[in-house]
């Protein structure tokens, strides 16, 4: 019996492998397209207008001064008090954050009547946008009428209202306290699809062995949440370091430059001096730093997963 002859493909057919690829390049290009228009192009472009002395007030001379920007970034003591403010406030909110979203988490990872309402709460400080929660809190501050004076003058912590927002020792924890209220409900639910991942056999072998449920808190749940907590600690630091709107809307760096942080300055360099070649250069500057915190978080964390 003969062997059936194989089936010749027309010349003009590509392989499979090679048509799928060029049909997902050509699928993929128009997404490609925009992504260099809108993120590629200003980053590179920004880069490229950080290497020039380009001031809107001078616009028609813009010389080409290599890294002179970053050089006069780095010798101004401002910006080294900006950095140390900018890691206080991460460090600060970073933590509350962990600690309270930790909590709520494990609450959360509970069964009790009103879980779910409890739930839908949650979840308000997130669905308010930042510049509402900024004006909020400013209310709240406010020295003449603000609801924290009035609760801290009933309970009798103090005998007449006083200005929140205006002593130097109270500005950057009342900010990191309005930031930690808008961010706990995200790293709440980061945290609690983590726990739920869990193997409750696990939680079971260990009752059977003895342990208390701090023992279990220890050799369990905390080595299981290191995933989450890795990416709490990176977005949340992240949105610490480059965040803008409550420092604008609260004090706009006051008092006496006591909330002024790397965001801030590269809002007064670029948008009031008009320097638009030292504003791009610092938020190189803060980019870069952001990016590297995360890559040592990531790493230190991944030989634990």
């Amino acid at each position: 019996m003969n062997d059936p002859k194989p089936q010749r493909r027309p010349w003009l057919t590509l392989p499979s492998s090679r048509y799928d690829q060029h049909s997902a390049m050509l699928f993929l290009a128009p997404m490609m397209a925009v992504l260099m228009i809108v993120a590629v192009f200003p980053v590179i472009y920004s880069f490229w207008v950080s290497l020039h002395d380009l001031k809107l007030t001078r616009p028609h001379r813009v010389p080409f001064v290599w890294f002179a920007n970053y050089v006069k970034i780095f010798q101004d003591t401002l910006f080294w008090e900006s950095v140390l403010r900018t890691a206080s406030f991460t460090v600060m909110s970073v933590l509350a954050i962990m600690v309270i979203a930790t909590l709520m988490a494990m609450l959360l990872n509970e069964e009790f009547r009103g879980r779910r309402i409890l739930s839908t709460i949650l979840l308000i400080p997130w669905a308010i946008p930042y510049v509402a929660n900024g004006l909020m809190w400013k209310w709240i501050y406010d020295s003449g009428y603000g609801a924290l004076n009035g609760l801290l003058m009933q309970l009798g912590f103090i005998d007449k209202y006083i200005v929140m927002l205006g002593d130097v020792n109270k500005t950057m924890p009342l900010i990191t306290n309005a930031f930690v209220w808008k961010e706990v409900p995200l790293a709440t639910i980061l945290l609690l699809v983590t726990l739920k991942s869990i193997r409750p056999d696990l939680y079971s072998a260990a009752k059977v062995d003895g342990a208390n449920a701090w023992q279990r808190f220890i050799h369990i749940t905390l080595p299981s949440l290191v995933p989450g907590f890795a990416l709490v600690m990176i977005y949340e630091s992240m949105m610490a370091i480059r965040h803008f709107d409550l420092f604008f809307i609260l004090t706009e760096g006051g008092p006496a430059d006591a909330s002024h942080v790397l965001a801030w300055q590269v809002y007064v360099e670029t948008f009031r001096k008009l320097a638009f070649g030292t504003g791009s250069a610092l938020a190189y500057i803060m980019a870069v730093a952001t990016f590297t915190l995360a890559f040592f978080i990531i790493r230190s964390t991944s030989r634990k997963l």
